[in-house]
């Protein structure tokens, strides 16, 4: 085992469950540690502060594994890990009506760098450094003792820019033919797991969609922006939206939004599915006089496109007040974000900033973060990421 010297500052944190290992907090390692070298960390006096591996990704260098000093990292360490996470999710896998959850999400289930999702029988297992795909091995044979699946998956997120690995993301079992159909709160999603980064359906939204569909779609104009694949706009459709509007810049995201709501029996031709800007739409309706009941913000937290760069942390704001020009007086935005650049706190100063500068006020719904399969622990708030606030916008 390698040795990996915390200084002290960064110690104390360790020491209290921080799990990240920073690249600024080693203060001298062993030159010979390669990705995926388990490693001993201690403190600048020697003191035993925990085990882990080496692995950079963007975050960090590596991650904190177990602070018990005799538990060894191990085939039954991985084994341990997973079954706990599984036991926790067993409502979710008796749950008929919903097929596509998080089964083991990184340090919140005890190993940073890698995140498991489960469709309908398929696994999706998503890599972060070459460092933790050392332990492949060990991950999909844990996989083989606990599930009876019908076939495993990867996306490798390891490049020099932290990006999406061009492969092929089989890994074994029997290969589906895709699309796959799954199941969220009886929400119908057509999921492809061998097509790029992205499967066609962001899993930690679940509960967001639920509450969209049950409680604020009824009878409403809807704007989904940044839409994706759809999935808002098909849970506001199920909820008797009477219209819903999806704006993306991908070209794709129009026959694949078509396909969502072809699955869930909707007639995709009355409702409009428009490729083009967010920011380009948002002054295209405010020229065509256009205005919504329900606004769906949810932006990337970083995107470039050939006229502009956005980042949440810096336009959301911005971007806010642009989708409260178009939403009707006692219309509702759905303010979301998943950069976990800023917390929940920042995120309302934004919103509060946004009502203020556009001389409205606004009213919170509710509030929602990431829901309970995607586990976090207390220590590491920056893995809580997702933040979605539902408001009432009052036009004075």
């Amino acid at each position: 085992m390698k040795t990996l010297k915390i200084k002290q500052a960064h110690a104390a944190k360790i020491k209290k469950g921080y799990p990240l290992i920073l690249k600024e907090a080693v203060l001298s390692k062993d030159d010979d540690i390669t990705e995926g070298s388990l490693i001993g960390l201690t403190d600048e006096k020697g003191g035993f502060l925990g085990k882990g591996y080496y692995g950079v990704q963007n975050k960090g260098i590596g991650w904190v594994l177990t602070q018990n000093r005799d538990e060894p990292i191990d085939q039954r360490f991985f084994l341990s890990r997973l079954t706990k996470a599984f036991q926790e999710r067993n409502e979710l896998f008796g749950d008929s009506d919903t097929t596509a959850f998080r089964v083991f999400n990184g340090e919140g289930d005890g190993i940073g760098g890698l995140t498991i999702d489960y469709y309908d029988g398929y696994f999706l297992i998503q890599w972060y450094s070459k460092g933790i795909y050392a332990y492949k091995e060990s991950v999909v044979t844990a996989l083989d003792e606990l599930s009876d699946y019908k076939a495993i998956y990867e996306k490798k997120r390891f490049s020099s820019a932290g990006q999406y690995v061009e492969d092929d993301d089989f890994v074994k079992g029997t290969r589906g033919e895709f699309p796959i159909i799954v199941k969220e709160n009886g929400i119908h999603f057509a999921v492809y797991l061998n097509d790029g980064a992205m499967t066609g359906v962001f899993l930690d939204q679940r509960n967001v969609r639920k509450a969209i569909r049950d409680r604020y779609a009824e009878g409403k104009t809807v704007l989904n922006t940044f839409s994706y694949t759809g999935a808002f706009s098909v849970a506001a459709a199920l909820g008797g939206a009477a219209k819903t509007t999806s704006v993306d810049v991908a070209n794709r995201s129009l026959n694949r939004t078509i396909e969502q709501f072809s699955v869930n029996g909707l007639d995709h031709e009355a409702h409009d599915i428009k490729v083009m800007d967010v920011f380009n739409y948002f002054s295209y309706a405010v020229k065509k006089q256009l205005s919504y009941d329900l606004v769906i913000l949810d932006p990337p937290s970083f995107a470039r496109t050939k006229k502009r760069t956005f980042s949440a942390a810096k336009d959301y704001k911005n971007l806010l007040k642009e989708t409260i020009a178009i939403t009707k007086n006692e219309g509702v935005i759905v303010a979301s974000t998943n950069s976990s650049a800023f917390g929940m706190k920042k995120f309302k100063g934004f919103i509060d900033a946004a009502c203020k500068e556009t001389g409205t006020s606004c009213t919170v719904l509710e509030e929602y973060s990431l829901p309970e399969d995607f586990k976090t622990v207390k220590s590491y708030q920056e893995g809580n990421y997702l933040k979605v606030v539902f408001l009432r916008i009052h036009h004075r």
